[in-house]
């Protein structure tokens, strides 16, 4: 495992969690680093990703407002804070390096180094 996510746990609805992305273990602060998530019986999904210089943050449709994806060179590290959390958010989240790119690319395959996920549960 070459990144290290860190941070889920349990939380009730509307609480809050920041989940890191530590990346000392690789080339990281040159390239875009992305948050996915996969709940139960569904398939993995975009949930954030920062360009290598840190101006440029996407987000899914499901999360903007609530979610800000950031990232500390001093520390290698990106960072994922979450407000506002819905039961829905419940799920393992992932982080990942892209494999080339210093783009905020949204699509799987444009990811090579990932994280081993850390479980986020929302109550209701």
């Amino acid at each position: 495992v070459q990144l290290q996510a860190s941070g889920g746990g349990l939380v009730q609805a509307g609480g809050s969690l920041r989940l890191s992305c530590a990346g000392s273990r690789l080339p990281f602060n040159n390239y875009a680093v992305g948050w996915f998530r996969q709940a139960p019986g569904k398939e993995r999904e975009f949930v954030a990703a920062i360009t290598w210089n840190g101006r440029i943050r996407e987000y899914a449709d499901s999360v903007k407002g609530r979610f800000t994806i950031s990232r500390d060179y001093a520390e290698t590290t990106v960072y994922l804070q979450m407000t506002s959390l819905r039961p829905e958010d419940t799920a393992v989240y992932y982080c990942a390096r892209s494999l080339y790119s210093r783009s905020a690319d949204k699509e799987e395959k444009d990811y090579g180094y990932w994280g081993q996920g850390t479980q986020v549960t929302v109550s209701s």
